[in-house]
């Protein structure tokens, strides 16, 4: 694959690291010789359909076609049960973790596919999911709920998608990140690896995404 561009849809702890490392370790396998994008500017806009088009547009323009996405952004809830959790914070969920992602693959997929020629792959795309996406937890119904959403759409653009490109589900474990010290505070969390130490092995998997991991869930 001729890693080009990167499209880096992320929030908080985890986007700066994983951004980051993923920068280095592509100047280091490309020689500087090709550009990367870092967008972490998506987060806020990504709810918005009308938004994101015209983020493709800009980015189509200003720098050309990312080879590589990744879908990261997202929220979770404040501990509540089920029947306790506003209306609006369950749609802010839902509209952030699913929506978010399907407005990026809405206008991003037909871009990397615009740019295949039948010789190149047309791009990798990464969808954060979690343990919670494949199981569940009390207290965390709407980001469960989001996430097993993220297995799913993702599994099914899969096999929408020509041999030439991927796009899979990205479990990144338990990480000692601000969205999971708001559930288990902090003093849970300082036995888990922070985002420095996870992008390491993340970027490293990322980098070596092949069409052949098409439709997968895989974890970190």
């Amino acid at each position: 694959m001729s890693f080009d561009e990167f499209l880096i849809d992320m929030k908080q702890s985890k986007r700066k690291s994983i951004g980051q490392e993923l920068k280095r370790k592509m100047r280091k396998k490309l020689k500087g010789l090709r550009q990367i994008i870092l967008l972490e500017d998506v987060f806020p806009i990504r709810r918005s359909n009308t938004s994101i088009a015209e983020l493709a547009r800009v980015v189509k323009e200003k720098r050309g076609i990312p080879d590589i996405i990744v879908n990261n952004a997202g929220i979770i809830n404040d501990n509540k049960k089920l029947w306790e959790v506003p209306v609006e914070e369950f749609d802010s969920v839902i509209d952030t973790n699913v929506k978010g992602i399907a407005n990026v693959l809405r206008h991003f997929i037909p871009l990397m596919l615009s740019r295949n020629e039948g010789k190149n792959p047309a791009g990798i795309i990464v969808n954060m999911s979690s343990g919670w996406g494949r199981s569940g937890a009390a207290h965390v119904a709407p980001y469960c709920a989001s996430k097993w959403a993220v297995e799913g759409l993702t599994r099914s653009v899969a096999r929408e998608l020509p041999s030439e490109m991927a796009i899979l589900a990205l479990n990144p474990g338990v990480i000692h990140t601000d969205m999971l010290e708001s559930c288990f505070g902090d003093s849970s969390m300082k036995n888990y690896p922070k985002p420095d130490a996870w992008a390491v092995k993340a970027a490293t998997m990322i980098l070596n995404l092949t069409p052949a991991d098409n439709g997968a869930s895989l974890t970190v």
